[in-house]
């Protein structure tokens, strides 16, 4: 199995066989991308404070969808993406657009920015329980590292996927701790702020793993097929790169 590529992968739980690989992984494409009518704003929108005492990237919530929305809950621009932290495309997306979504656009009071993570390959499921193991409000953050360090992770998978397709054969307790050390993530994510034994807690945890794969599941049923796949105010944007994508928000009120 090459863990970069793989297509299909069957998470076995106790209740039943939830199968990843849902959608894929792909760069801009106007002429395949099912989206609706722009979202279009006359005037800009106004700034709108934050709470007292924070700033609105502060501001955390965990969505029943099982994404994190970051920023303003009633901004009047919402920006939602179904990502994989393995995808290529949504690294490079997050690379381009985080400086100026964080350090501009949610800041502002304008925009909200919610990120639910799409397990379309085997090491998403360790990957997805890593950023989501400690504080809600450090999520966003952890993604963003995944994402600016995604050659050396990548590497590691490479070089670690013998060892982790191994540790699919482990008990349930044992399987994503096995899969994690060997793609060189416990110690990843200890860097960050995920000790080592916080990190093999919630891998050891398997309805953490069960429940992204359930999520995925439920992404996959909603009819996303792709990844980066975008949402700006509920309507489905083709923009999948950060020049175009940034356009769009502009035109919804950002500028």
């Amino acid at each position: 199995m090459n863990f970069r590529v793989a297509r299909r992968f069957a998470l076995t739980t106790t209740a039943a066989a939830l199968v990843l690989g849902l959608a894929s992984c792909g760069k801009e494409d106007s002429s395949t991308a099912a989206s609706g009518m722009p979202v279009v704003s006359a005037t800009p929108h106004a700034n709108v404070p934050p709470p007292a005492g924070k700033s609105w990237v502060e501001v955390v919530e965990v969505t029943p969808d099982g994404g994190y929305r970051v920023g303003n809950p009633d901004a009047p621009v919402r920006l939602l993406e179904y990502g994989s932290l393995s995808c290529p495309h949504c690294a490079k997306l997050a690379q381009d657009s985080f400086k100026k979504l964080f350090g501009e656009y949610i800041t502002s009071g304008r925009l909200s920015f919610e990120f639910r993570s799409f397990a379309i390959h085997p090491q998403d499921v360790p990957l997805t329980v890593l950023v989501q193991c400690g504080s809600p409000d450090g999520f966003v953050n952890r993604v963003e590292q995944v994402y600016a360090n995604f050659d050396e992770l990548g590497q590691a998978t490479q070089r670690g996927a013998q060892a982790a397709e191994q540790a699919l054969t482990l008990p349930e307790n044992q399987r994503f701790v096995a899969m994690a050390q060997a793609l060189g993530l416990t110690e990843f994510f200890a860097q960050r702020g995920i000790s080592v034994d916080q990190g093999k807690a919630c891998l050891a945890d398997f309805t953490k793993a069960t429940q992204v794969a359930k999520n995925a599941e439920a992404y996959g049923a909603k009819g996303i097929s792709s990844t980066p796949t975008l949402f700006i105010n509920d309507v489905q944007t083709d923009k999948t790169e950060w020049n175009s994508l940034d356009a769009a928000l502009m035109a919804a009120g950002l500028r």
